[in-house]
Parts: C-alpha cells; structure tokens; sequence
C-alpha cells in the first residue's frame, strides 16, 4: 500500500500556507490527495468546481498530488481512497482544540486512520483563506500569500479587475 495521505479542507481559497503544508507533507508521504470538503454550511465564496481547478493549477508541477472533492464523512472519504493517514495543519492552539476534537471523533469512527499534525511554517503562521478574503474584498493586497490565479480569481470576484 502506497504511503498515501489525505489533506482534507475547504481551501476557499487555497494559500501559500496550504501549499507550504502540502510540499512539507510530500517529505513525509508518497502521494497527498487534496480533498475538497463540500459543506455549503460555511457558504464559500468559490463553488467546489473552481477550488478544484485553482488547487489543480497551483499544483499543476507536483506530480504525486491530487485534488478531488467528497461529501459525508471523512472517513468514509479517506477508506475510499486506500488510504489510513489524514494530514491536518496547525496555527496555534486554538486550532489544536478543534483539529484535536475532529481526530478523536474520526479515530472513534474508525481506529485505524491516524491524524498527523504539521506546523505551519513560521512565514505562514497567520494565514487563512478567512483573512485572506477579507483584504480582497477590501481591495488590500493579498500578493505573495495566495498562487497568481487565485489571486486574479479573488479580485475578479470582489471587483478589482481593470
């Protein structure tokens, strides 16, 4: 069995701090599938469809990582792929609280997926697709934290397209 971990999120939109997690878990992991949580409770701003393609094309030079999308359980999602490991980043303590409460219940689910945590790197530590819209929607500058497309998508969404 390839040593292969699910990134699961919903990466709306996907960071430089996400892309940093992804190649750091590439030292660890053979393959890493980038997995789309479609919850409309959080109301994104990009559709599932267009995440997809600006996780595809950021990653487009990383040949042993995926992107695709599930619904319902993650481990449900994660037994479907063949894989056992969820790959998970962590900020600060709070984040901990949460990601911590999330492994225990999918560990009580299913005991043979594991969680692994990763550190965001220090570059990244305050970086969240939250605050990154809020400074698009105000026009503020978001370069150098977000891939080039996601950055031309966030200002084609909020207007700032001359």
């Amino acid at each position: 069995m390839p040593n292969r971990a699910i990134y699961p999120g919903t990466f709306d939109p996907i960071t430089n701090g996400h892309l940093d997690l992804i190649q750091r878990g590439l030292r660890i992991f053979d393959h890493i599938i980038v997995a789309v949580a479609e919850n409309p409770g959080k109301k994104p701003l990009f559709t599932v469809a267009e995440r997809l393609e600006m996780i595809r094309e950021a990653l487009k030079d990383t040949p042993n990582v995926t992107a695709d999308s599930f619904g319902g359980l993650l481990v449900d999602y994660v037994k479907s792929q063949n894989a056992r490991v969820v790959m998970r980043g962590l900020r600060a303590v709070t984040d901990f609280e949460y990601e911590f409460q999330m492994a225990m219940m999918n560990r009580r689910m299913e005991p043979e997926i594991e969680t692994v945590f990763l550190m965001t790197g220090l570059r990244w530590v305050f970086l969240s697709s939250r605050i990154i819209k809020e400074a698009a929607v105000h026009g503020g500058s978001i370069e150098g934290m977000v891939p080039e497309l996601v950055h031309h998508k966030l200002k084609e969404k909020f207007g700032f397209l001359t």
